[in-house]
């Protein structure tokens, strides 16, 4: 499959939909999935890629929120600080672009 289905469109609103390549987007479009993801999105997610890319991508994509990361390593049972935007120097540095 080098297309995504017609269902995960509503997550990439600001790319071109029709051009996602899975296996060369794959940590973005996981990603994705990972921050916005609903119950479909990421049961076809959890299909389509390994679990050790998925925590992969959850350990070092620096755009999952800390809520949304919090959540998905209690679901793949990884220590806080395996995963990226939970380290503090990380969230200070967040911190000093949006301080609120």
């Amino acid at each position: 499959m080098k297309n995504l289905p017609s269902f995960l469109k509503r997550y990439f609103w600001d790319v071109d939909f029709e051009q996602i390549d899975v296996k060369k987007q794959s940590k973005d479009i996981i990603g994705r999935i990972l921050e916005y993801g609903d119950e479909q999105a990421t049961r076809w997610m959890k299909k389509k890629f390994a679990t050790q890319e998925i925590v992969d991508v959850l350990s070092r994509y620096r755009f999952v929120s800390p809520k949304s990361a919090n959540y998905w390593a209690l679901v793949f049972n990884l220590p806080r600080e395996q995963i990226l935007c939970l380290q503090k120097h990380y969230m200070a540095t967040q911190r000093k672009h949006w301080p609120y």
